[in-house]
């Protein structure tokens, strides 16, 4: 917590102006004691208020739409067909064509790694039927076992795509991804050879990253909120999505090691057109939530070291000592005997 300087309100009490130094953590120690000092005429005042603060860290980041995957085709043959730079690609539909049939996407997580035919069993097998199932192919279980009616589905399918229906399903005829995915880069040009690296995707969402600081890594939780200035002033609502535990050494000694964080944004319609455009991104370092508040101007330091509130009732006021706890956005919180929501305290006119 940074040092915040409080003034000293006048009155007939001995005080002097002192630097409050305050935790954000929750209060402790005995209930404090109402300052017996003499009455003192009514200040200018503002009620004690219940509410939540909210500390927080700007951190910059880049609005895109996530890190960027490489596709390599397996086999040989000729490219013949590339999509266009930015277009999105669904389940079933071609991310590329290799002499004249299409490589289609389908949907999972985990990698193709053999031909399989029937006999087979595996969670391979399970996410090919799961992808024919949902492109509207029936007539078998989905199931980790690969059986003839499997077989008599992938051949269907490979007839609707000009393969050879041999019933066996080829790793090398489809591209494999979590969902559908945006076209980032092409790789190679109509007429290469295939082979090699061809094209490379993200996400269909632009979301936030973050290379954070190592030491702020704990404003960084996953299911946080985050706000997101855009570079026209505009702001979005954001949630913290991933945060990765790996850190990557800066570019110069100098630098600070980094993690990269994630920031999802539910309304992608507020973002406009932009991609790899620069942000600022305020996180949330910690709250307190339904607390008595008052403005910081309104810390009185006493002479004894402790910090008091000017409490105004009727005509007169007097000082009443008070813990304090989270400093943010002006405003401290406090506790005291006798401080109730709507207390009303003394601020500087």
């Amino acid at each position: 917590m940074s040092r915040l300087s409080i003034a000293a309100v006048a009155g007939s009490a001995v005080l002097v102006a002192a630097a409050v130094v305050a935790a954000s953590a929750g209060f402790g120690g005995t209930e404090p004691d109402t300052s017996s000092q003499a009455t003192d005429p009514t200040p200018a005042t503002t009620p004690v208020t219940r509410t939540t603060l909210t500390q927080t860290q700007q951190v910059n980041g880049t609005l895109d739409y996530g890190t960027a995957v490489r596709v390599s085709a397996r086999g040989n043959g000729t490219i013949t067909w590339l999509p266009a730079l930015g277009a999105m690609v669904r389940r079933g539909q071609a991310m590329y064509r290799i002499d004249s049939r299409p490589v289609s996407l389908f949907y999972g997580r985990r990698p193709f790694y053999r031909t399989l035919s029937w006999g087979n069993s595996g969670a391979d097998v399970k996410e090919v039927e799961q992808n024919l199932a949902a492109l509207g192919y029936t007539g078998f279980t989905v199931d980790t076992n690969y059986t003839a009616a499997t077989a008599t589905a992938v051949r269907k399918w490979q007839k609707d795509h000009s393969y050879l229906q041999t019933g066996v399903f080829d790793p090398a005829t489809v591209v494999l991804a979590p969902a559908a995915v945006r076209v980032a880069s092409l790789a190679v040009q109509l007429g290469d050879p295939a082979g090699g690296q061809v094209l490379s995707y993200t996400g269909t969402t632009r979301v936030v990253r973050i290379p954070l600081d190592v030491a702020l890594q704990s404003l960084a939780k996953k299911g946080s909120a985050a706000t997101i200035t855009l570079p026209d002033g505009k702001t979005v609502a954001g949630t913290v999505a991933k945060v990765r535990t790996v850190a990557v050494a800066g570019r110069l000694a100098e630098d600070p090691a980094t993690i990269e964080v994630t920031v999802s944004i539910a309304d992608q319609s507020g973002l406009g057109t932009l991609d790899q455009a620069p942000v600022a991104v305020t996180l949330v370092a910690a709250s307190a939530r339904d607390v008595l508040t008052v403005p910081v101007a309104a810390l009185v330091a006493l002479a004894d070291g402790g910090t008091a509130v000017q409490v105004a009732t009727g005509s007169t006021s007097r000082y009443m000592t008070v813990k304090l706890g989270m400093f943010a956005n002006g405003r401290v919180q406090i506790s005291g005997h006798g401080i109730a929501e709507g207390t009303l305290v003394g601020v500087p006119s």
